[in-house]
C-alpha cells in the first residue's frame, strides 16, 4: 500500500502570515490537531500542532527555570523563546522544515517514519508541492479496511484448518501446536514450551477468516521447572 493510498487530499492549510487565533480557530472547527503552514508560492514552509499552542505568555504558560538555569541560557535563546511564547503569528509558533514524505512511498516507510520521530501527521510532498495530508487515523482506517468483510468459506472447516495449521507452520513457537475445526470453532492442543505461546496462538486462529471461536486445550511443558500444566480449556469467543 502506497502513501497516496492513505493520504488526505486536498489538505486543509494555514499561511504563515495568519493570526495563531485563527489557525487555531481552523483546527477546533475542524477537529485536527496540526495544520500544515503553505506560502503564497503554495510550498510547505512549517506544521502548526497543537503542542505550539501549550506555551502562551496569555495563559501564564511560559517556560519556568531555576535561578541557577536562568543564568546560564543565552540573552539569544530567551528573546527566540519570546517571540514563540508571545508571537501573533504562524509563522512565529510554527516548526519550520517539517519532515515529510513522497506520495510513492510504501506504508512501511510511513510507520517506520512515524514511529522514529514520534510524529502523529506527515505532510505529503511531490516535487516540493504540498499535495496530501497522512495522519495515524488514517493508518487506523487502513488496518480496518484489511480485517475480513465477510466469511466465505467459513463452512469448509478443512479449508479453515489448514489456513490455520499454514500460519502456524510460519513460527517456532507453534510446532507441536495441532489443530481441528468444527462448524467454524477452532480447538488448538498438543504442547508449548513458553506460556506466551498461548496467546500468540489463539491470536493466529482468530485472524483467519471463518473461525467463530477458539479452545484452547494447549499443554504447557517448562522445561527449566520439569514441570507440566494441564489445558485450562479456555473458550475465546
Amino acid at each position: 500500500m502506497l502513501v497516496s493510498e492513505l493520504m488526505t487530499s486536498p489538505v486543509l492549510v494555514v499561511e504563515p502570515s495568519a493570526s495563531i487565533a485563527e489557525a487555531a480557530r481552523i483546527m477546533l472547527d475542524a477537529r485536527v490537531s496540526g495544520l500544515p503552514v503553505v506560502g503564497p508560492d503554495k510550498r510547505l514552509v512549517g506544521v502548526v500542532t497543537e503542542g505550539d499552542f501549550l506555551r502562551r505568555g496569555e495563559l501564564g504558560t511560559t517556560r519556568k527555570r531555576s535561578r541557577w538555569l536562568e543564568f546560564i541560557v543565552s540573552a539569544g535563546k530567551k528573546a527566540e523563546e519570546y517571540v514563540e511564547t508571545h508571537g501573533r503569528k504562524v509563522a512565529d509558533v510554527m516548526s519550520p522544515e517539517p519532515v515529510t514524505i513522497s506520495p510513492a512511498a510504501s506504508l512501511e516507510q510511513l510507520i517506520d517514519l512515524m514511529t522514529a520521530r514520534k510524529i502523529k501527521r506527515v505532510p505529503v510532498v511531490d516535487q516540493g508541492e504540498l499535495v496530501g495530508i497522512v495522519a495515524r487515523s488514517d493508518v487506523m482506517r487502513a488496518v480496518l479496511r484489511a480485517f475480513p468483510t465477510s466469511f466465505a468459506g467459513a463452512e469448509n472447516d478443512e479449508r479453515i484448518r489448514a489456513a490455520i495449521v499454514a500460519e502456524l507452520a510460519r513460527h517456532p513457537w507453534a510446532s507441536a501446536i495441532r489443530v481441528a475445526v468444527t462448524h467454524g470453532t477452532a480447538e488448538l492442543s498438543g504442547m508449548i514450551f513458553d506460556e506466551r505461546a498461548r496467546e500468540a496462538a489463539r491470536v493466529a486462529a482468530e485472524n483467519v477468516p471463518g473461525v467463530s471461536q477458539v479452545v484452547d486445550e494447549l499443554c504447557w511443558i517448562d522445561p527449566a521447572a520439569d514441570m507440566y500444566f494441564l489445558p485450562p480449556a479456555r473458550l475465546h469467543p
